[in-house]
């Protein structure tokens, strides 16, 4: 939410707000917030009696204090419609209806005279309430409380009563700064906190996705690879078409486990494994693989990250690379998968290798593809 464009955001709060949506006045004058406000202020309010009372003794007619009254509770129902006005209104833009408020003050003076400062804590109230910056705020209500102090010695002269309507006007209304910003800033964390969540569920989504991606990627590529070759030995080799077929079936039944176990994020990757799994995946494609016979040389901590890289590189070799030739060096800090094919279509930006990429750069490595110089394609990551 811009707090330029759309106002505190103790105001409209995330129950009351759609992102992307402008609030209208009618909207926020309605919202859940406005209505506390109503409340809250409205029982303030009690405290233009003692202005209503004064209307009354200094009317010279029955049509006087109704003409009085009448712009009192015009005054009380500006002040209880500025604030849910301020909170659609750019900070720049929200001192106009404080300052409508305040000038309405004046349209009591003939029943008050010099003691219609004693209704501008209202005033300060609305400073607070707008949730102006800080250095804004505290010298626009002292500077009220300053004018209010005027007023009184203009009227009655210097006592040391009339040190008490400044001192209100100041402490309520700095008292309510504080506490309006105290709920922005609770707010404006459940806000924070919503984001956080919105970006951890959008994360997890995005991990889901790239693994099923890169399981199903594999697996079916395999299963692929192995139906065709069972196709072709049904009727030449029946017993090693059984056998064909047997292994698709583990092969798929692997498959389905290991997305249910990645949707429930329990999944883990192993380099020797998927080094087991590229034996059988490139003898099924008729690819001939010169790779190391152990994975010792890889450091435990980096096992599941190579295990994705040979995934994901012996996945292309037998999906795009047309090869007949495959190998993969396991460093400490480097692995590699070349071959002596054609190379897989878009490898750059493959959806594969883009999955692969954001893994190898949360891991602080580097990811290189390039011509092999088997003559095909070459995907290395340097950790």
């Amino acid at each position: 939410m811009d707090e330029q464009q759309w106002g505190p955001v103790w105001v409209l709060r995330p129950s009351d707000s759609v992102a992307g949506v402008r609030h209208t006045f009618p909207s926020v004058l309605r919202s859940q917030t406005a209505l506390r406000w109503y409340a809250g202020g409205g029982i303030s309010l009690i405290w233009l009696g003692a202005a209503g009372t004064e209307i009354v003794h200094a009317s010279g007619s029955a049509a006087s204090a109704a003409l009085g009254l009448v712009l009192l509770g015009l005054f009380a129902i500006a002040f209880l419609g500025a604030a849910p006005i301020n909170w659609t209104l750019a900070v720049s833009r929200r001192f106009i209806a404080i300052a409508v408020v305040f000038a309405l003050s004046f349209s009591l003076w003939p029943w008050l005279e010099w003691g219609l400062s004693g209704i501008w804590t209202y005033v300060g109230v609305l400073i607070a309430a707008a949730v102006f910056p800080w250095r804004v705020t505290w010298p626009s209500i002292l500077g009220l409380a300053l004018l209010a102090l005027v007023f009184g010695v203009l009227g009655v002269g210097w006592n040391t009563n009339i040190l008490w309507v400044p001192a209100i006007i100041g402490s309520i209304s700095l008292m309510m700064a504080a506490f309006i910003r105290s709920i922005d800033s609770v707010n404006r964390m459940r806000l924070a906190q919503r984001e956080v969540e919105r970006l951890a569920a959008e994360r997890e989504r995005g991990r889901v996705a790239r693994d099923i991606h890169d399981i199903l990627g594999h697996s079916l590529t395999v299963i692929t690879v192995k139906s065709e070759l069972a196709g072709r030995l049904v009727d030449a080799d029946p017993q090693r078409a059984k056998t064909e077929i047997a292994e698709v079936e583990a092969l798929a039944r692997a498959a389905l486990a290991d997305v249910r176990a990645t949707v429930a994020g329990f999944r883990g990757v192993s380099v020797s494994g998927e080094l087991a799994a590229a034996r059988v995946a490139l003898a099924a494609a008729d690819v001939a693989l010169d790779a190391p016979t152990t994975t010792d040389a890889v450091p435990p901590d980096r096992r599941e990250l190579a295990g994705w890289v040979v995934r994901e590189g012996v996945t292309n070799v037998v999906r795009h690379a047309e090869a007949k030739r495959c190998r993969i060096r396991l460093e400490s800090n480097r692995i590699a998968i070349e071959d002596d094919g054609v190379g897989p279509a878009g490898a750059n930006s493959g959806t594969g290798l883009s999955g692969l990429r954001e893994r190898v750069d949360a891991a602080g490595g580097i990811l290189a593809v390039g011509r092999s110089d088997l003559g095909g394609f070459r995907l290395e990551v340097t950790l």
